[in-house]
């Protein structure tokens, strides 16, 4: 194991133990009157957090939780995905057409998602379809926008070098476009499902019955901070699990070129 890989791992955790002994340390100080200086309602303890988890997961409330929101961001991005990206290719082949939809397209990814909390409650009553309707609209935007970025900035001379040789229609699209755009495609994936994830745990918690956001909303109301704890630490490590999953993708031998090119 070389040493960069070994810093990968060393470093990482270190950082992770001294944000743990911070709040071990936070949860040890005493008041004047020997008690306790930050309250369990305040900051609860590690064993407390470690101890919710058994309790959650025996319950069986952890898991339906997770598999509740990873089934609304999956269905929601998906979608997401397979009318954002086609749609921000025609944008970004057609010059009338990206003058017209690309400030209207800039207006909405600006305008925060849960802004329509009020409409999907009234569109959709309580429940997934109202969820997934905000994860959508919160992913279809920004996608959009970075597909038909990576499109315009496509060097002209590989669209005239394949027109030469005869290449149009899909295989243009297939042997220069999107080749040309996997990388910055692969990232705007990376970050808008991020924002998806981000999304659905405040969506969850306006109002559905199930879902980590709701876990949270439900367990701050019984003032069950120990549960608001344990469910931050599962979000947190779905959304990198998220992350890395799509990262992945920059592995693939065809696309793998296209990271070396835009680094160099």
């Amino acid at each position: 194991m070389d040493s960069l890989k070994i810093q990968r791992v060393v470093l990482p955790t270190i950082v992770f133990g001294l944000g743990f002994g911070i709040w071990v340390l936070m949860c040890s100080l005493k008041a004047h009157d020997g008690g306790p200086l930050i309250k369990d309602y305040c900051l609860p303890r590690p064993q407390q957090v470690f101890l919710c988890f058994g309790e959650e997961f025996r319950a069986g409330r952890l898991i339906k939780d997770i598999l509740a929101s990873l089934y609304c961001v999956s269905a929601s991005f998906l979608m997401a995905v397979v009318t954002a990206v086609p749609f921000g290719l025609w944008l970004g082949q057609s010059a009338k057409a990206r003058l017209a939809f690309q400030p209207s397209i800039n207006f909405f990814r600006c305008l925060s998602p849960l802004a329509w909390i009020p409409f999907a409650i009234f569109w959709f009553g309580i429940g997934d379809r109202g969820e997934m309707f905000l994860i959508f609209m919160a992913s279809f935007f920004p996608l959009a926008l970075a597909t038909l970025t990576a499109v315009s900035t496509i060097p002209a001379i590989r669209f005239q070098v394949a027109k030469d040789y005869g290449i149009r229609g899909w295989g243009l699209l297939t042997g220069v476009t999107l080749p040309a755009i996997l990388p910055q495609l692969i990232n705007s994936l990376r970050v808008t499902a991020g924002i998806a994830w981000v999304v659905v745990v405040a969506a969850e918690m306006a109002g559905v019955q199930s879902g980590l956001g709701f876990g949270i909303a439900d367990a701050r109301d019984g003032l069950r901070m120990d549960i608001v704890v344990c469910y931050m630490i599962i979000i947190g490590i779905i959304g990198v699990c998220i992350d890395r999953m799509l990262a992945q993708l920059t592995r693939l031998p065809y696309v793998r070129w296209g990271f070396a090119e835009t680094s160099a």
